[in-house]
């Protein structure tokens, strides 16, 4: 383990999420640490999927956030802001192209390069701490055959990067951004500006029924609306998309 301010490089951990907790809970962990790793072996995925990656080729780190001031309810606009900040980083770097996928997926035309997971500490009704997990694929090339549609920077750019360093760019990133973070509107409507397939019919799965929709938009709670014959609203693990 290597230690270096707020940052913190482990070589092998189950999770990244996980280890942030426990500094948590150990009183070790402030506003700002970051817990970055070479190696996940249990590395957390939305609604409790893995994701998986090959030792020292990718992004996987956890930043310690106190949302202390933020209402329980504005969780959304924390992670909207999370989404911005991972879109931003990766568009930059790749070259444009780059969406969010809602909820928190960042995709490359049609293809998944990171997601993020944030697990919260709640108090009562207060608003505790907020681990923000991020992965994003860097220099792998070569993925599980259970991945559908991966892609990572080095395919997008034939590049090659250095993933600690790519790492503290984004947390200096997050920071920047999150300490100017408000829970005005203009987050939600930035990240509907680039939401995945805006506008665009998709096949969305609800009860093991496929049907097609337009993608409206993303309400201030969350949940993803679409249009069709209606306009429907959908919580997150109501749906799953249809690739």
């Amino acid at each position: 383990m290597i230690e270096d301010g707020y940052f913190t490089i482990l070589d092998t951990v189950d999770s990244t999420n996980n280890y942030a907790m426990g500094s948590i809970h150990a009183g070790l962990a402030k506003h700002g640490s970051l817990y970055f790793t070479n190696e996940q072996t249990a590395g957390k995925g939305q609604r409790g999927k893995s994701w998986t990656m090959e030792k020292g080729k990718n992004i996987a780190m956890s930043l310690v956030l106190d949302p202390s001031l933020l209402q329980i309810s504005n969780q959304f606009h924390l992670s909207a802001a999370v989404a911005l900040t991972c879109f931003e980083f990766f568009d930059t770097l790749a070259g444009g192209e780059t969406t969010i996928k809602w909820p928190n997926d960042l995709y490359w035309r049609d293809r998944k390069a990171g997601g993020i997971l944030i697990e919260n500490v709640l108090q009562g009704k207060f608003w505790k701490w907020a681990v923000v997990g991020i992965g994003i694929n860097v220099n792998q090339t070569g993925f599980n055959e259970s991945l559908i549609n991966p892609v990572s920077l080095k395919q997008v750019t034939g590049l090659t990067f250095n993933c600690v360093d790519l790492a503290k760019q984004l947390h200096q990133m997050a920071m920047k951004n999150l300490s100017a973070f408000n829970t005005t509107d203009a987050v939600l409507e930035q990240y509907n500006s680039h939401l995945y397939k805006r506008n665009k019919k998709v096949t969305l799965k609800k009860d093991g029924v496929k049907f097609e929709t337009v993608i409206k938009e993303v309400s201030a709670q969350g949940h993803l609306i679409t249009v069709d014959a209606f306009e429907k609203e959908f919580n997150f693990g109501e749906v799953e998309w249809v690739l």
